[in-house]
């Protein structure tokens, strides 16, 4: 028997059938954890992993294995691999590669394809996923050769991980799997078509500096491409050394500590009064590592108006896409910040420029009012805050309860805000947590998500059951699509068109189902019994809170309308009359 063994261990330095190829792949690549679901085109990959040692997490739905490793792309920094198979599998994860693609997450797709000698013939399961994937992968394969199988693999980790990051996907025939080649990893990776540029141009690193000096209303929009370069530190000590203020997109929260006195909040749609406006009135924009989305900028035509804009990227074809830009600075960003830093540039003198800006913040806060009859959703955000010390990873889905996330939970460190950005994806933010705490085992993980947008993903509960993972689940009940009855509020006059669902499930109950714990509050005070209880176990809990269900989210930027122009602002003074 042993014998056997080590006869089969030196057969396979030399060949190997293609599943065992990708298996050998993965560990050389220090692969931790797949997402998958099998199915049969992918049945001998399956076989090799039966015995493989490789830790595989079985989802309960191909979207949920795609989220999952977004979550776990997003606070590990490593790419996320997924398997599924073909057809109705790998069209199951195409929801999960455009929210990748648009939030420059690093994944790593194997797809299962029929046989290379049935292509192209309907035959079962068959799907075109080349064609399906292309504008929604940073980079796509279809393995025709066994020869090629080893050398794509190890390209497609170097192409998701490096430059901007996303999803790279390989769809392998069933033949290819079964048929025997060498495997060779220890080639290096060579793309002439793709070098990307990860250092600053040093003369536009001068234009900055001497930017900067003459400026007297500097502001920084740092985006997620911060955290994707690990470049935190380095924008907190450029920020203190200009003491230029700072202002985050939602991906970017985290990369600027909430408590710092030059941190002035979100920008966009729903930021802050004061971020707002530092946008609108500053001298000088300095973007660092995000892409000027419209839920950022508002009306284009009213974005910065005042300012010269530099603008620090990765990505060389996101500078000038949207807002013309007078310092252009292709690079990583903490490349391009540690340069800064070296330079000790003169500071600006924003003394004048900060006391507005504190002075904003001070009258023109973030607000609510409170009810303890009821459940604020405001006022639980600020719960979970409190009882978890702002050190949790939070997740969310996409909508009011997201915004609330945003605005209430103070993130103080980099890499604990995991959301779905760009495509706005409903059902993100269950699977995301699993990926999460997986990447983090001893982080607190909270998953908030909406009454919508859970039922969307909840089957994979049964995964958090099953490995006995301590996310807490919390939903914000409003019985309603949050957002699009807010909308359908302020904009089409009350008509309510399929927004409200007053007929839901029972919650606890289905909790009860997975064989977790869950809790039911409708006030304030049992909301924060039940947290208590939550974060005391040591295990999945489901909580159910019951939210005032026409509170809508504010500041609000209206469609069309500049940074400036926000609704539900109020300042102090009215606030305590």
């Amino acid at each position: 028997m042993s014998r056997m063994k080590v006869e089969e261990k030196t057969f396979e330095k030399t060949k190997m059938s293609g599943a065992l190829m990708l298996i050998e792949a993965l560990k050389s690549e220090n692969v931790e954890v797949i997402f998958g679901y099998p199915g049969g085109a992918v049945l001998p990959l399956y076989d090799k992993l039966y015995q493989s040692g490789v830790f595989h997490v079985l989802t309960r739905h191909e979207q949920g294995a795609i989220h999952a490793a977004e979550g776990y792309a997003r606070i590990s920094g490593k790419p996320g691999v997924v398997i599924a198979t073909s057809g109705p599998g790998a069209t199951n994860i195409v929801t999960g590669l455009t929210d990748a693609m648009m939030d420059s997450l690093p994944l790593v797709v194997f797809t299962g394809q029929v046989a290379t000698s049935v292509i192209g013939s309907d035959a079962f399961q068959e799907a075109d996923v080349l064609g399906i994937t292309m504008p929604i992968t940073k980079y796509n394969y279809q393995v025709r050769d066994i020869s090629e199988l080893p050398k794509i693999i190890k390209e497609a980790f170097h192409i998701a991980t490096t430059g901007r990051p996303g999803p790279v996907l390989i769809d392998i025939p069933k033949n290819i799997t079964t048929a025997e080649g060498e495997f060779d990893y220890e080639q290096e990776v060579h793309l002439p078509g793709y070098q990307p540029t990860t250092q600053p141009n040093h003369l536009q690193i001068r234009r900055l500096v001497e930017a900067v000096s003459q400026s007297k209303k500097p502001v920084i929009l740092a985006g997620a491409g911060v955290l994707h370069a690990n470049a935190s530190n380095e924008l907190r000590q450029y920020a203190e050394q200009q003491n230029i203020p700072v202002v985050h997109t939602l991906l970017g929260l985290g990369g600027f500590p909430a408590d710092h006195p030059l941190f002035l909040g979100m920008a966009g749609m729903h930021g802050t009064y004061t971020a707002n406006m530092a946008l609108y009135e500053c001298d000088l924009l300095i973007n660092i590592g995000a892409r000027f989305d419209d839920r950022v900028t508002g009306n284009l035509k009213y974005f910065a108006p005042k300012a010269t804009v530099a603008h620090i990227d990765i990505d060389p074809a996101e500078i000038g896409k949207n807002v013309p830009t007078k310092i252009p600075i292709v690079s990583d960003a903490k490349a391009a910040l540690q340069e800064l830093i070296h330079q000790q540039g003169k500071p600006a003198d924003t003394t004048a420029w900060l006391d507005q800006l504190n002075e904003w913040k001070r009258r023109f806060p973030l607000y609510y009012e409170d009810d303890a009859q009821t459940i604020k959703p405001q006022k639980l955000i600020e719960m979970i805050y409190e009882l978890t010390n702002g050190d949790a990873i939070i997740t969310t889905d996409v909508g009011q309860h997201q915004m609330w996330a945003a605005q209430y939970y103070k993130f103080n460190k980099p890499h604990r805000w995991v959301t779905s950005g760009g495509l706005g994806t409903m059902g993100f933010g269950l699977p995301a947590a699993i990926g999460a705490q997986l990447a983090d085992r001893n982080a607190t993980v909270v998953s908030i998500v909406g009454d919508g947008g859970f039922q969307m993903t909840f089957q994979e509960l049964a995964v958090i059951q099953e490995l006995r993972l301590p996310i807490k689940v919390v939903i914000i009940n409003n019985q309603a699509l949050g957002m699009v009855r807010q909308w359908q509020e302020l904009f089409y006059e009350k008509r309510y068109s399929h927004s409200l669902i007053p007929n839901q499930p029972d919650f606890v109950k289905l909790a009860e189902a997975y064989n977790m714990p869950g809790f039911r509050a409708k006030t304030e005070a049992e909301a924060m019994e039940v947290l208590k209880k939550a974060f005391a176990i040591d295990g999945p809990v489901l909580l159910d809170f019951h939210v005032k269900a026409d509170e809508n989210v504010y500041p609000m930027v209206a469609p069309g309308k500049g940074l400036h122009e926000m609704v539900g602002v109020k300042a102090c003074e009215e606030l305590s009359q």
